[in-house]
């Protein structure tokens, strides 16, 4: 190597490591999920593409300025708190926590590593932070309005089916008789003259049995509560309400394109977007107990014709014109 050439290296290696300097550490980011990525042939899927875009957009390059470290249970709720504390004990810098059981789990392994939560149920409720205005601990992010919304679906069940008289509510949790959540479903269903039927714990392996048990009692519809494994397994649902004749209702709209009958809930698009920016905040300085915790404000109605059509089932104008998605 000549002089000339001995002086451009150190320029170029000098250059480099100011480049560096300027951009500061890499960040970890834990991801704890229930389940597993479904993205194929190494694409990203929708919501991550969202969330990538963002930090972009933030000035953030993905493995340069942060990189993943994720966590998932594949369903297997009971692994989350292991999962969280493996995030904990490698050190990441910020933990994502998708839904309301792997936020728990989060916050039960730390109560310091920054937590940005997407779809949290009641955080102040659960103990998870002070206010929404002002967490004041280690969690913030976007709130669920989810439980609000199943009055919702009873109403567009009665549209839809309106002699309808039972309706299942279909869930891999507890729903709480007590608690004001469970009180606020049933009032919506008496409003209506629906007999609820509940049917709680449901585990990956009980699909079937719990399909068997709403038709054993004579369920007119059904309402999955927005969950990990009922996303996960959408196709199974559709195809089991299908065969057993029953009108299906959900939060995502995933499960409409499966082959659900409607969907209502939150835009997840634009909550993963939103995560983003709670973590570029972060990475920038910001406490997380100074962030306040968003509501969200965008919602997604889809409806399959295709299936109302095998349920020989009419859908509403009302509906159809206010839709974001009709799946044909």
């Amino acid at each position: 190597m000549n002089r000339r050439d001995t002086v451009l290296a150190i320029f170029a290696l000098g250059a480099a490591q100011i480049a560096a300097q300027e951009r500061g550490k890499t960040w970890r980011i834990g991801v704890l999920t229930p389940t597993a990525d479904e993205a194929k042939s190494g694409e990203p899927s929708a919501y991550a593409k969202a969330f990538l875009n963002e930090m972009q957009a933030a000035g953030y390059a993905l493995g340069m300025d942060y990189v993943f470290e994720t966590r998932s249970a594949n369903g297997d709720y009971e692994r989350l708190p292991t999962l969280a504390k493996d995030l904990v004990r490698i050190n990441v810098d910020i933990i994502i926590a998708l839904t309301p059981v792997a936020i728990g789990a989060a916050f039960k392994a730390s109560k310091t590593v920054p937590i940005v939560c997407i779809g949290a149920h009641d955080p102040v409720g659960q103990g998870f932070a002070a206010s929404l205005a002002r967490p004041g601990g280690n969690v913030t992010g976007l709130a669920s309005f989810y439980g609000e919304l199943v009055p919702k679906h009873l109403e567009m069940l009665k549209l839809i089916v309106p002699k309808a008289s039972s309706v299942a509510l279909l869930t891999t949790g507890d729903t709480g008789q007590d608690t004001k959540l469970g009180q606020r479903i049933r009032d919506a269903a008496n409003k209506l003259g629906l007999r609820l039927q509940t049917v709680e714990g449901v585990t990956l392996e009980q699909l079937p049995h719990a399909f068997a048990d709403m038709t054993r009692e004579r369920a007119d519809a059904f309402i999955a509560f927005a969950d990990a494994i009922f996303f996960q397994e959408r196709r199974q649902l559709a195809e089991l309400a299908l065969k057993h004749r029953l009108p299906s209702f959900f939060g995502n709209h995933e499960n409409v394109q499966a082959g659900g009958l409607l969907s209502y809930g939150e835009d997840f698009i634009d909550m993963f977007t939103q995560s983003a920016k709670y973590v570029s905040k972060i990475m920038k300085g910001a406490k997380p107990g100074d962030l306040p915790i968003e509501q969200p404000t965008k919602f997604h109605l889809a409806l399959n014709r295709k299936t109302a059509t095998a349920l020989k089932l009419s859908i509403p104008q009302e509906l159809l014109m206010r839709a974001n998605e009709v799946i044909e």
